[in-house]
């Protein structure tokens, strides 16, 4: 089994220790995806609720449009989610860290890029999605059936021309597991 102390090395030190005041050590989960995901190779995570799939996920992307791997200015990471409710959830969830991580930075005198987060789903107003084409979010949360209509349009496929990693969730035939795709 990895050590978890080793799967943090791969992030860079002021995420790093974000993660280890804020959360500690890295879960099982986390210590065990966390290399083949920073080595470039597809995963498949199936946890219970609560082991931190969600971050594992995420963690590696921020990092990666933190120190500027992926530059920032198009759509980088996008997150599929079965459920507009859940992709609701996670863009709030993805907001205090992304907030604790600029402070970090800031406090180390380190520039830390604008990260945009939204999500688009079937409710997204017409505006929004205007909007979205010409300035994409670095990370676009949506749904199956958004994606759909994103892949069937020149601006969607514009939109989505730059991903760097797709992330997949979806509920699992197990009892109170949820299963993580994560390509890379």
């Amino acid at each position: 089994m990895p050590n978890p102390e080793n799967a943090l090395e791969l992030f860079h030190p002021l995420v790093r220790d974000w993660f280890v005041k804020r959360l500690g050590k890295p879960t099982d989960i986390q210590a065990k995806a966390w290399p083949i995901v920073a080595s470039g190779r597809h995963c498949l995570i199936t946890a219970p609720t609560g082991s931190g799939k969600t971050l594992t996920a995420f963690l590696w992307a921020l990092d990666r449009l933190i120190t500027g791997a992926w530059p920032p200015g198009q759509t980088r990471v996008l997150y599929v989610s079965p459920l507009k409710a859940l992709g609701n959830d996670i863009r709030r969830n993805l907001i205090t860290p992304l907030g604790e991580l600029a402070l970090a930075f800031k406090a180390a005198d380190r520039p830390f890029p604008h990260i945009g987060v939204q999500t688009r789903s079937g409710d997204t107003p017409a505006d929004e999605r205007r909007k979205m084409s010409r300035h994409p979010p670095e990370i676009l949360i949506t749904t199956p059936e958004s994606l759909n209509i994103l892949l069937s349009s020149a601006s969607g496929e514009a939109m989505l021309g730059g991903i760097a990693t797709v992330i997949f969730i979806c509920k699992s035939p197990l009892r109170d597991r949820e299963v993580l795709i994560l390509g890379y």
